[in-house]
């Protein structure tokens, strides 16, 4: 057999927090044999990101490493950053998480995709310019020799996690580390974008890590499976056996969990908490010299959804559909025009100081946790930072308690409320957002992507949650996903949108059971073939 590419032996990471010492992973061994694709699963928390995080140096200050790490027989551990950038970029990429806070705000997307390739790659700034729009082509990216001098923030969270794709790609490395790399993406881009990487991977040559919850992608993609559970590897293996007949518990809970049930029905005399009609959201993209707009993009064009007490409307299409920008422009975060009405009042004519009373009762949790919390603030700041604004003359004593209430409803230890949000996986991260919006009670509830970055036994505690506290409150959601089985089990009505527009509404029974447009049969299809993850699926073709 050949020599392992990358060779990890008796690692463990630790943190020094607040609490004390966290011991994150606890002396793992792993090998990465050339041109294989190996997967790492397990719940959040279980070390998986943090074991390719001391792979790559790229630990949090107050983290370190030891064991021995060694690319193709050279010593990683303890190499100073220099060296270690010998490797990263060129022979060792990732590609992360949590797109947004990965890409620089204040550069366009081409600047960022050419300095891997001047800096590792060695061409010039032409050059580098060229061959960053056939990346940006080569991810699927819609008119990339336009959108190569857009801003991260002027694209969708799909097309920011295909940016950094492109961008790990770029010098056709050795290894490619791959930490969620689909979990912002929706179904049909996410089974692209595999096979693309599948065929990228067949051509060069490289070896791709998955670090995912998704074991419908590791079953289908993975030659070998580690398992990991709260820092140590608890089974691994040929993927097929492991899936065929795994030997620990905790795997076989993986395998089985998935979202379950559906949602009761919501009375049809239950009062109207949002109706929006006629919504329509348009950006600016070009302007000419005289300041006339040349070329304007229709993000939201003229939808309409209306939401009672207790009731989910769920809105699912691809990235750039539309949906998120519809969820902003309800709670009016973003300029639109249409009617908002909520409750019995209009919202479209309030100003900044009108809708600052309503704030409390119309939340949104964000599709990327990371971003949205604040690294200087402590979780149980954070959590409570609405409290400051809304309920101002509660003593700190009180907020500390709504806040430990707040971590046991979104299943997390009130005694980890004084950790700074790295200190969190991804999956812990986004119950903290979730558990800001809940501890205020609001109303309505806009939940952009609230479960994409939550491993399957996580997703299915969520859903649970937020039925629960759906059914003890009377709210209402707009629950705007990629994720169909999760749709599909929180949802009474589905919209279907692409390019701005509704195609198709329905009950979750008549969209996935009796669905009308091929636009919603190629959603449902690609979704499956992620889902399910057995033999048969591995050989049918992807949804056009």
């Amino acid at each position: 057999m050949a020599e392992p590419v990358l060779s990890v032996r008796n690692l463990h990471v630790r943190f020094r927090t607040g609490d004390g010492i966290l011991h994150a992973v606890k002396g793992i061994d792993l090998d990465i044999n050339p041109g294989e694709t190996v997967a790492i699963v397990g719940e959040s928390g279980s070390g998986k990101s943090q074991t390719m995080m001391s792979v790559m140096g790229l630990l949090a200050s107050n983290g370190w490493a030891e064991g021995s790490v060694k690319y193709r027989g050279e010593e990683l551990v303890g190499l100073s950053p220099g060296r270690l950038n010998n490797y990263r970029g060129s022979k060792l990429t990732m590609i992360f998480q949590e797109p947004m806070t990965s890409l620089d705000p204040l550069y366009r997307i081409g600047d960022q995709l050419a300095l891997p390739l001047t800096t590792h790659g060695g061409l010039s700034k032409a050059e580098a310019r060229k061959r960053a729009i056939e990346l940006l082509e080569l991810v699927r990216i819609p008119d990339p020799a336009r959108r190569i001098d857009a801003y991260p923030h002027e694209m969708s969270g799909g097309q920011r996690q295909r940016v950094m794709i492109a961008m790990a790609l770029a010098n056709n490395p050795d290894v490619l580390i791959a930490d969620e790399p689909t979990t912002a993406l929706d179904v049909t881009v996410q089974a692209r974008i595999l096979e693309l990487l599948a065929d990228l991977q067949k051509r060069l040559g490289m070896s791709i890590v998955f670090i995912t919850h998704d074991l419908g992608v590791v079953r289908r993609f993975a030659d070998r499976t580690y398992v990991m559970k709260r820092g140590e590897v608890v089974e691994s293996g040929d993927t097929d056996t492991i899936f065929a007949a795994p030997k620990h518990p905790y795997t076989q809970m993986l395998i089985d969990a998935e979202p379950t049930g559906r949602k009761e029905p919501v009375a049809s005399t239950a009062p109207v908490v949002l109706d929006a009609r006629n919504m329509a959201v348009q950006f600016t993209l070009e302007k000419s010299f005289f300041g006339k707009a040349t070329h304007v993009l229709r993000a939201v064009d003229d939808v309409s959804l209306r939401v009672r007490a207790g009731e989910t409307v769920g809105v699912v299409g691809e990235s750039g559909s539309g949906k998120s920008t519809l969820g902003r422009a309800i709670l009016r975060l973003l300029p639109a025009s249409g009617l908002v009405r909520f409750e019995d009042r209009n919202l479209m004519p309030l100003d900044r100081g009108g809708m600052r009373p309503l704030r409390r009762h119309l939340q949104l949790v964000f599709q990327d946790p990371f971003g949205s919390l604040s690294p200087r603030m402590t979780a149980g700041e954070i959590v409570t930072e609405g409290l400051l604004v809304h309920e101002p003359s509660i003593s700190r004593k009180d907020r500390d308690r709504r806040a430990a209430q707040a971590f046991e409803e979104v299943q997390l230890d009130p005694a980890w409320r004084n950790r700074f949000p790295h200190e969190f996986s991804g999956g812990q991260r986004q119950r903290i957002a979730i558990a800001r919006a809940m501890i205020l009670h609001p109303k309505l509830v806009v939940l952009d992507e609230p479960t994409s970055a939550l491993d399957r036994s996580v997703q299915k505690e969520i859903v649970e949650l937020l039925r629960g506290l759906q059914k003890a409150h009377g709210l209402a959601y707009v629950f705007i996903s990629h994720d169909l089985a999760v749709v599909r089990a929180l949802s009474d009505e589905i919209m279907v949108m692409k390019s701005g527009k509704v195609v198709e509404r329905g009950t979750a029974e008549e969209i996935f059971d009796r669905p009308e447009e091929d636009y919603t049969r190629d959603l449902i299809a690609a979704a499956f073939l992620t889902e399910r993850g057995n033999a048969e699926a591995a050989t049918q073709p992807l949804a056009s």
